[in-house]
């Protein structure tokens, strides 16, 4: 197999449209459109065909904190310092529906996979869940003690995660409503969280400008990256899970490569702070806002071939040419990077064996988490067995007194 390297991430466009700094990014399904939201209280859909204009949704009556589109496209979610979700169908007319439960500023707002149900945060300090269709206020989260930043959906819907200004990361049960772990393990605000695409693992963004990854199932910090210089405010998994991007207040964005635990690329465009980034549900794009006011749209390059070229890991420079080596991995090794050069077969076939070697390193810490899985569900199994039998003893004892 010939080692292959990847191209790195390129500026494709930039849109200029709002009037104060952008606070959130999301692409529709299709990558189509592009939907923006800005502390100038309006929402963007900006097409993304060359001299298509943008539309301008006008509702909120105050910044527009969060904006996500439906998984199928048909609608765009919104939340606001005037303390109002809205639902908004992505036309020239624009039109919304207003939802209203939150006492204080709505900071984040997320669809299920499904989009049957939408999980909002607040500045109240509560985590709500509604329904999309019957547009109803269903529930509420309320463990956090300070503002609530970001709640996401797990991918299969059953789990929320939450992060706060108490400094907590927290996990629900979506059925029984109750917080199943908090983590906490940052010395800061934690600005914004999401789920890795397979469900098992969540990251984390903070004001202590670290990333963090997480472990739902064994509840462990996976990875730890100190690579940003200040604040981190958002950060996107890309559809395969091999790769993060961020976005921090030091104006960078940031590609971290989760396989091989190591930053990959720093990427520099904004003026000031970077405050949103997210990829494309097809993970060929990724765009970001700033408070420059300006939304770009980046071509991802990097993930070309998913399957192929994702397995033969490449080293590769970051754009600026810096070497930052930043995350901890669980066995301790930290990754130099190397520019990517044609050095002949022999460096090629070195590619290959580190590669390799990594990938066999990654797939032995999977089996390891797996045999403690296995090891954990044995143990309960033989104790619901031992109380089975004690249930069954007893019943027998039962009935012989009735006899006798």
């Amino acid at each position: 197999m010939a080692a292959v390297c990847l191209e790195d991430p390129t500026l494709e466009r930039h849109f200029k449209g709002h009037r104060d700094a952008v606070t959130s990014v999301d692409f529709s399904l299709n990558k189509k459109q592009l939907a923006s939201g800005s502390m100038d209280s309006c929402l963007m859909i900006w097409s993304m065909k060359p001299q298509m204009r943008a539309y301008r949704f006008v509702g909120h009556k105050d910044a527009v904190m969060c904006v996500q589109f439906s998984p199928s496209g048909h609608l765009v979610a919104s939340g606001s310092r005037d303390k109002t979700v809205r639902l908004w169908i992505p036309s020239l007319k624009g039109e919304s529906t207003v939802f209203k439960a939150h006492t204080a500023t709505v900071r984040s707002v997320s669809f299920s996979s499904d989009g049957q149900s939408i999980v909002t945060a607040s500045d109240d300090k509560t985590v709500k869940v509604w329904t999309v269709h019957r547009q109803k206020f269903l529930f509420s989260l309320s463990q956090h003690i300070n503002w609530v930043r970001c709640a996401r959906f797990s991918p299969d819907g059953r789990l929320i995660v939450s992060s706060s200004d108490d400094k907590t990361v927290k996990l629900w049960d979506k059925t029984s409503r109750e917080c199943i772990h908090s983590f906490c393990e940052h010395a800061g605000f934690v600005n914004h969280v999401d789920f890795h695409p397979s469900g098992t693992c969540i990251a984390a963004a903070g004001t202590d400008s670290t990333v963090k990854l997480w472990d739902v199932r064994m509840n462990r910090l996976l990875q730890h990256y100190q690579v940003h210089s200040s604040v981190v405010n958002s950060l996107s998994f890309h559809p395969s899970g091999n790769y993060l991007v961020t976005a921090s207040n030091d104006s960078t964005l940031k590609i971290l490569d989760l396989l091989e635990g190591r930053l990959l690329y720093t990427l520099h465009g904004h003026q000031g702070p970077a405050t949103c980034v997210a990829f494309s549900r097809s993970g060929e794009l990724f765009a970001s806002g700033g408070s420059d006011e300006q939304v770009m749209v980046w071509k991802t390059n990097f993930d070309a071939d998913y399957g192929d070229a994702l397995k033969t890991q490449k080293s590769c420079s970051t754009v600026d040419g810096s070497h930052h080596t930043g995350s901890e991995m669980d066995s301790g090794i930290h990754h130099k990077k190397t520019k990517t050069q044609d050095s002949g077969r022999n460096h090629e076939q070195q590619e290959v064996e580190a590669s390799l070697a990594n990938t066999l390193e990654h797939i032995m810490g999977q089996l390891d988490v797996l045999t403690q899985t296995v090891s954990i569900l044995e143990q309960r199994l033989t104790l619901t067995e031992d109380k089975l039998k004690e249930c069954l003893e007893n019943q027998q004892k039962i009935i012989q007194n009735k006899t006798n």
